[in-house]
């Protein structure tokens, strides 16, 4: 009777065993496999931030050389060149266009007044601000010409709206930028304008044209300049 008891005892243990046995192959085997994708990812990420950063060394680079190539080739005195707009302005004896062309030393600058193109606090072209600049690029592009520096200007008011705060958390400055952004961008969408020939700048209230002490001097400094340079320059 107990022979009979201890056989389906001993194939119950020699079962669990190999039971055992399967199982701890397995997950060892599991480990492994973990330890080696593990091992591809930590290679992989090196890769990724190997490449990252020679990315980041290329892009310093270049900006450099287009920062080194524009001074090279006269570009880094703009502000120099259009620096004697406010008496050009003054010797108009009349309210400025919407729209009003001024050449300067090597090239000429489109000034545009902010209302044709833009709303209140927005960076969105209005219809008019397209039908704008649809003609301004069609005027660029009748004659050949060089590189073209879309600059953006706000007057001193700060951006208190709150949902234009919540557009451009970092005011007037930032403001100015994506204006001079829409511009350029809406330049290039033209197809006339080459938009590797276009460069943008935003400036804030930090380059007026006249004191903001009125309404109308608020009204002229806030605008977007366009500075295009002679062909070859």
């Amino acid at each position: 009777m107990k022979q009979h008891i201890q056989l389906p005892a001993l194939i119950a243990c020699a079962t669990l065993s190999l039971v055992s046995c399967v199982s701890t192959k397995d997950h060892n085997d599991a480990v492994a496999l973990a330890k080696h994708y593990q091992t591809k990812l930590h290679e992989a990420e090196e890769r990724l931030t190997s490449l990252e950063s020679e990315n980041s060394k290329l892009k310093k680079a270049m900006a450099q050389s287009d920062v080194t190539a524009l001074s090279e080739a006269g570009y880094g005195d703009i502000d120099a060149r259009l620096s004697d707009l406010q008496a050009r302005i003054d010797s108009l004896g009349r309210p400025l266009n919407d729209i009003e062309r001024f050449d300067v030393e090597g090239g000429y600058v489109l000034m545009v007044q902010d209302k044709i193109l833009f709303d209140s606090g927005s960076a969105e072209l209005s219809g008019d601000g397209k039908t704008a600049i649809e003609k301004i690029a069609g005027e660029i592009a009748s004659q050949a010409h060089g590189r073209i520096w879309v600059r953006g200007h706000t007057d001193s008011d700060p951006v208190s709206k709150p949902s234009t705060k919540q557009k451009f958390p970092h005011g007037n400055l930032q403001l100015s930028a994506m204006r001079a952004v829409e511009v350029a961008a809406a330049l290039a969408g033209t197809d006339k304008v080459k938009s590797r020939d276009i460069v943008v700048a935003g400036f804030g209230q930090h380059d007026p044209l006249k004191k903001n002490d009125n309404a109308e001097s608020k009204r002229m400094n806030r605008r977007v300049e366009i500075f295009v340079a002679d062909a070859g320059k």
